[in-house]
């Protein structure tokens, strides 16, 4: 065999152990993108997990969130949102950069560029990679906004357990992660479900929760500091305009005293998460000072523009 021929060969025996190691192929290609973990599981209903979310909407914990009431049937069954789905793919990418400082503070996840189209813009490249070796596979990539059980997902695929504060927690880099999922129309190997809950008896999160928001494993949003300075509109109610505790976006109290995130937490190497000075740097009169222009200028492609100007300077205001 000359040398083409032998290329030719090595070309196509590598294209055929690509699509018959194809679970491998997709975990080593997230890798590349930059993804910290990845799991992979089988498109199947989340009954217990419905029923759980089902009865948490009828305590009325989700506050005004009315969205999350919308589209049941197919965060139950994620076949009801894509007919065609045969697996789950959960990837998870670390975003820890350092302890909220300050008398104003920013939770961590939006010190850089948004997640939304960090995450899509991965994910969409990996379905390419993947499509690349097997041109008919469909998919769907998703982030927070589709109507898909991420933290359940996450755990059947195996890469951590819902913690007592409800984020998901892994052994490798406590719960400082966003998740994204890429459904496909293909069965795969899969990984084994993470049935352990490595909390045992700890309530750190529990006890540091200054409104009360949390019990075991249930969060009040009505309750919750990043509910009131995120998802709230309006004025702040007269019980919990003076509780934000310097917080003015999101609240990350309850994973800062998590020992899971205390023993293994570790730095993003993500060039998109670190951190923009303007944010993590503001004295409290800058930020008071700040001007709807300089909102749109420093927050252009951040996760902060969740809520419009008045919003912030309201959550601003309060602490002041």
């Amino acid at each position: 065999m000359d040398f083409y021929g032998l290329r030719k060969f090595c070309l196509v025996s590598g294209q055929f152990l690509l699509m018959n190691n194809l679970s491998e192929f997709i975990k080593s290609q997230a890798q590349n993108l930059g993804f910290d973990l990845v799991g992979i599981a089988p498109a199947q209903p989340l009954e217990e997990e419905s029923f759980r979310l089902r009865e948490w909407i009828n305590r009325g914990y989700h506050a005004a969130m009315k969205w999350m009431e919308n589209r049941m049937e197919e965060r139950e069954d994620i076949r009801n949102y894509f007919p065609e789905a045969k697996s789950v793919i959960t990837l998870a990418m670390n975003y820890f950069h350092g302890i909220a400082n300050g008398d104003l503070k920013v939770s961590n996840y939006a010190w850089g560029d948004d997640y939304h189209d960090v995450v899509k813009r991965k994910l969409r490249k990996l379905l390419t990679n993947i499509q690349k070796v097997k041109p008919e596979v469909k998919g769907i990539a998703c982030v927070d906004t589709s109507p898909v059980f991420e933290k359940a997902w996450a755990q059947r695929a195996g890469l951590g357990w819902q913690g007592k504060h409800t984020n998901l927690i892994t052994r490798d880099y406590g719960s400082w992660l966003f998740l994204g999922e890429l459904i496909l129309d293909i069965e795969l190997d899969y990984d084994l479900s993470f049935d352990e809950d490595l909390c045992g008896t700890c309530t750190a999160c529990i006890d540091a929760c200054p409104t009360s928001a949390l019990s075991d494993y249930v969060l009040d949003a009505r309750r919750c500091i990043s509910y009131h300075t995120i998802e709230h509109r309006g004025g702040l109610t007269d019980e919990f305009k003076d509780q934000l505790n310097g917080w003015i976006f999101g609240c990350d109290i309850c994973q800062e005293v998590c020992p899971w995130n205390i023993k293994f937490a570790q730095l993003s190497q993500e060039s998109d998460f670190i951190p923009r000075t303007e944010i993590t740097e503001k004295s409290k009169r800058e930020w008071h000072k700040m001007t709807i222009d300089e909102y749109r200028r420093i927050f252009r492609k951040s996760t902060i523009k969740r809520v419009k100007f008045e919003e912030l300077m309201r959550n601003i205001n309060a602490n002041l």
